[in-house]
């Protein structure tokens, strides 16, 4: 008997829903877990470790771990055509897997997914062939970094408590800050979109939770003042927590 290629039956039991992102963890015919994201044509599935899509590159686990030793060993080289292909291809399959852990609620995966991104970002600007080609990338450097204090945060609120969620956000918007600086587009700041979404998170954690000003705002605030004794009680509180 011919052995059947559709996959009829597993879009018939997981109907697709456009109003939402339709992802679920199931495991593969080995045991080992995988990411499933419904589309309104099919089903895509994505590999937990390493590279989404499962493959490695000249024995490397992901494009960015194999440019990273490329980079070593001729820090001159430029990213050819199909390599600049590459490199895109590892951004679009971490882009999706970042949409899934933080739909499922993975947040330190997500975390995970994002550095990886940021560093893929970093390095292939380093090796662009052209700043046109490196501005197509980093116009996505904002959208990298909300997703990453989104699920960063998120994960504090779950594991330790709402200031660190806050604190994570401010750290965050500071980062993006430094983005919008190094364009010359600092004014543009405050009425990003993103930018607003991540400071009503923060307010709404602040409300919801009943935060006040965290510790490190606290010892900003201490500096900005000049109360020196009390900046140093609040920086060595500060890193008796980052110390536990």
């Amino acid at each position: 008997m011919k052995r059947s290629m559709h996959i009829d039956d597993l879009l018939s039991k997981w109907a697709y829903d456009p109003s939402n992102l339709n992802v679920r963890l199931v495991k593969g015919k080995d045991g080992r877990d995988v990411i499933q994201m419904r589309l309104d044509m099919g089903i895509l599935q994505l590999e937990t470790a390493g590279r989404p899509d499962g493959s490695k590159v000249e024995g490397s686990d992901t494009y960015l771990d194999h440019l990273q030793l490329e980079h070593l060993e001729a820090p001159d080289r430029v990213l050819t055509d199909d390599e600049c292909a590459e490199v895109d291809r590892e951004f679009m399959q971490f882009y999706h897997r970042r949409l899934c852990w933080l739909r499922l609620q993975y947040y330190h995966r997500a975390v995970m997914d994002a550095n990886h991104t940021l560093r893929l970002m970093d390095l292939s600007s380093v090796m662009s062939p052209d700043e046109e080609w490196t501005g197509s990338h980093e116009q996505y450097r904002p959208f990298v970094l909300f997703h990453r204090t989104q699920a960063e945060a998120l994960g504090e609120l779950e594991e330790n408590s709402a200031e660190e969620a806050v604190q994570a956000i401010n750290r965050g918007l500071e980062t993006m800050r430094q983005f919008f600086i190094q364009h010359d587009a600092e004014e543009h700041f405050e009425e990003d979109e993103l930018v607003v979404r991540l400071a009503e998170l923060r307010e709404s954690l602040r409300n919801e939770y009943e935060v006040g000003q965290t510790l490190s705002e606290r010892l900003d605030a201490a500096i900005q003042q000049e109360e020196y004794e009390l900046a140093a009680r609040l920086r060595d509180e500060l890193a008796r927590r980052q110390s536990r």
